[in-house]
């Protein structure tokens, strides 16, 4: 059955703003756009500007000081700029909102600034320098999608790069109150459309309100047109008049006409929640939920703080398609997030290092591969380049005799280590044991344990690789188990180093605490955790294919290399037919096959009914051998949609990773 989603942008790289400086009434230099000829803020005062115009133009101080819901407060902004605007909000956020309340701020831009104009730009007003810190310091690279970024315990900030009309209508959320911004209508006509208050209108709840400092005519007639009620209000400095207004009763969310098993659930935002499994996928999600002040108990049959130092690393990293697909934005996405989160997580990077990651191209298959999809994405080259042999041998400081692909900014990660500092999050609990049973009512979920000890909570996230399917309410979603082992090698004194994780049939990150891990093994459908001096054999025989100078040298060093001398660790992985995780609400699979029973003869026949769901029931899972590109997004993405915030993805990709995609593809093909 063919879906049509709205066009998505290429996975390319955006043309920054060009600038030039200007001297503004205090002699300082603040930017101008050379591509619209304007201004980013008053050269008068931009900050009071700010302040009268975005701020009190949406009656911010009363609102945020009146707020007692426990899903954040939500502003959009069409143009993000230089931050101002956002930064404001959150200083007014901090002064007028009580202790329990959150913010989430979701902002547009077309051409971001570099990482050092948006520094100079902000550095005009230091009393905003912390806040100007931690959004600088987090700054993500200029690729087009959305971007979420941790500005403080209870601050949320979404970039959505790209052309505000098509971000907003691919967002998934609903915005309490606008700031309709951007260079002036006269100077850029191109944004200021009807499509662009339409996309506003449907995102926004029920009495969203807006301010814009433009009282153009194109711009009342949009807002009227959309559904906004405006009305003139003084305006700021030498503008004599300004818009500001509401929306009483926002459009209904069509978008999921062709997909109504998608239809997201209801939101009831839980205060306890229990999380199965304390691998990345649930200690991730674990942590996600603490941080939004709910109560997690995270439960696991193994502590992995007793195992104590296994010198296990894994690799952050993505194998993208030559031709643009919705499970490489997802990825891409995914490795962006991991980064930010990593270096948020862990500044000191005890956890994990920034060492990039080459995909070598060992066979002329892959050569080609790799060539057509530098050509077919114009991405950053911070992000992805190609790597002639010589220049791939520079980067991981051994000869290589194979050109790669080179993600200069992924890196390894001690994966153990990070999921118990994940599960050591203030408001999450360790609870060793293992889950049996879930039943659910209209209260909440009960789960019964081995030992016979019953678990409640309000809502549940199954995240327990192989054994998510192994609930009545998850049995319909196919997950196939891979058995992985990875060896390990202690290395003599004076061993080669390396300054890469090389990727090709395995992979192999810069050796840590002496200790130099290979591999793995992929055995599809086996379960087996006992050690095989086979795979190592495998390992070895990869690790030569792909490094032969590097083997060579260890060899010269004196390294026990023959399997016999090796140790390993064994997983159990657990992967989608289609090799994209689950992420989201466990479908009512016996539902679904009632309700969208005629897609089975007619494909086109799609019956008006959302998708019934186990309510509050959530799954994150078939993360396979990337996990660590992948989870912690989709915690993200779980939590927020439990919580009731905007999604950190575009909607087609949220229904991408949609647990239920399998079970309406078996519907429709007889399954």
């Amino acid at each position: 059955m063919s879906v049509s989603y709205p066009s998505l942008p290429p996975l390319a790289g955006l043309e920054p703003a060009r600038l030039d400086w200007l001297s503004d009434d205090t002699g300082e230099h603040a930017p101008h756009s050379t591509q619209f000829d304007d201004v980013y803020f008053s050269r008068h005062d931009g900050r009071a500007e700010t302040e009268h115009v975005f701020l009190a133009g949406n009656d911010l101080p009363r609102r945020l000081a009146a707020w007692r819901e426990r899903r954040p407060f939500t502003i959009g902004e069409t143009g993000f700029g230089t931050g101002l605007n956002m930064l404001c909000a959150w200083a007014c956020f901090d002064a007028h909102a009580p202790a329990g309340a959150r913010l989430h701020l979701v902002s547009t831009e077309r051409y971001p600034l570099t990482r050092d104009d948006l520094a100079r730009a902000l550095a005009a007003w230091p009393d905003l320098a912390r806040r100007a810190e931690r959004l600088v310091s987090q700054w993500p690279e200029p690729v087009a999608g959305v971007h979420r970024l941790w500005l403080d315990e209870r601050v949320t900030l979404d970039l959505h790069f790209g052309d505000a009309t098509k971000r907003l209508a691919l967002l998934e959320g609903q915005v309490d109150a606008w700031f309709l911004d951007g260079f002036a209508p006269a100077k850029n006509p191109e944004m200021w459309q009807n499509e662009l208050f339409a996309a506003m209108a449907a995102r926004s709840r029920p009495g969203a309100t807006f301010a814009t400092f433009t009282c153009a005519g194109v711009v009342k007639r949009g807002l009227a047109a959309a559904g906004f009620a405006w009305r003139k209000v003084p305006g700021f400095g030498r503008k004599r008049e300004m818009l500001a207004g509401e929306i009483a009763a926002p459009p209904a969310d069509t978008r999921r006409g062709q997909t109504p098993w998608f239809t997201p659930p209801a939101p009831r935002p839980p205060r306890r929640v229990a999380v199965i499994g304390a691998g990345i996928a649930g200690a991730s999600t674990a942590a996600a939920l603490a941080r939004r002040g709910i109560e997690v108990t995270l439960i696991d049959r193994l502590d992995r703080a007793e195992l104590g130092a296994t010198h296990l690393q894994g690799a952050l990293y993505v194998k993208l398609a030559v031709e643009t697909n919705l499970q490489s934005r997802a990825y891409l996405a995914g490795l962006l997030h991991s980064r930010r989160w990593l270096a948020q997580l862990d500044p000191d990077q005890s956890l994990w290092r920034p060492s990039g990651v080459l995909q070598l191209a060992l066979d002329e298959k892959e050569r080609q591969r790799q060539a057509r999809f530098l050509a077919n994405h114009s991405l950053p080259e911070s992000v992805v380049r190609g790597l002639d042999a010589e220049a791939a041998s520079r980067a991981a400081g051994i000869r290589l005799e194979a050109p790669a692909l080179d993600y200069p900014d992924a890196a390894w990660v001690r994966p153990l280590e990070l999921c118990v500092r994940l599960a050591q999050t203030p408001g999450v609990s360790f609870r060793r044991g293992e889950v049996t049973a879930l039943h659910g009512d209209a209260a909440g979920w009960s789960l019964t344990l081995a030992d016979g000890e019953r678990i409640d909570a309000d809502q549940v996230v199954i995240a327990a690789a192989g054994e998510a399917a192994r609930f009545a309410q998850t049995a319909a979603l196919p997950l196939q188990p891979v058995r992985g082992q990875v060896s390990q090698l202690a290395l003599p004194e004076g061993a080669p180093a390396l300054g890469r994780v090389v990727c090709a049939g395995g992979y192999v990150p810069p050796p840590a605490d002496g200790v130099l891990n290979f591999g793995a093994t992929f055995a599809p459908g086996d379960t087996d955790r006992a050690e095989r001096e086979a795979d190592h054999a495998a390992n070895l025989a990869e690790l030569e294919r792909g490094l032969p100078h590097f083997v060579a040298a260890l060899r010269e060093a004196g390294a026990a290399l023959a399997p016999e001398r090796l140790t390993g660790r064994v997983g159990v992985r657990a992967a989608s037919p289609d090799k994209s995780p689950y992420a989201g609400p466990v479908p009512d699979a016996e539902a679904w096959r009632e309700d969208y029973a005629v897609l089975a003869k007619d494909a086109t026949r799609i019956p008006d009914a959302p998708g019934r769901h186990h309510a509050g029931l959530w799954i994150s899972a078939a993360h396979g051998s990337r996990g660590m590109a992948s989870a912690p997004l989709c915690a993200e993405l779980i939590a927020s949609r439990m919580c009731d915030e905007p999604l950190p993805l575009e909607w087609p990709l949220v229904d991408h990773l949609h647990p239920g995609r399998r079970v309406v593809r078996d519907i429709v093909r007889g399954g």
